[in-house]
């Protein structure tokens, strides 16, 4: 089983950047989709951004539009996020998860990430 690894949370200004990453190992990921989700306390898992690992189509939350990019490096492994202009309401324990389906949904994905957290302060 993959299991995603991911890294590069901590502590940001508002509008400030951080970038996560999410390493995955064990198999090719031809056909795969790696997605981010958040949870921020009290509230539930929503979608963030995610990626085709082939064809490096993308899509994003509104909330994160304009704000956050999602990439990939296949030769690594590895998605990013790269996310700018952050905001208090960004705060939360961000997920990597890789699945064949991807989308939006949480159900899209079966391999999930430990979570890192981000904050953003006021």
């Amino acid at each position: 089983q993959v299991q995603p690894v991911e890294s590069g949370g901590g502590l940001v200004q508002a509008g400030g950047s951080l970038r996560l990453s999410c390493a995955a190992s064990g198999r090719t990921f031809s056909n795969y989709a790696m997605g981010w989700f958040r949870q921020a306390p009290g509230k539930d898992r929503e979608f963030v951004a995610a990626i085709r690992w082939t064809s490096g189509s993308t899509i994003y939350a509104d909330s994160v539009k304009g704000r956050f990019t999602i990439s990939r490096d296949n030769a690594k492994n590895t998605v990013y996020l790269q996310m700018n202009s952050l905001k208090p309401e960004d705060t939360a324990v961000y997920y990597c998860a890789l699945g064949p389906v991807g989308g939006r949904l949480s159900s899209g994905y079966n391999n999930w990430g430990q979570g890192t957290q981000v904050t953003v302060s006021s």
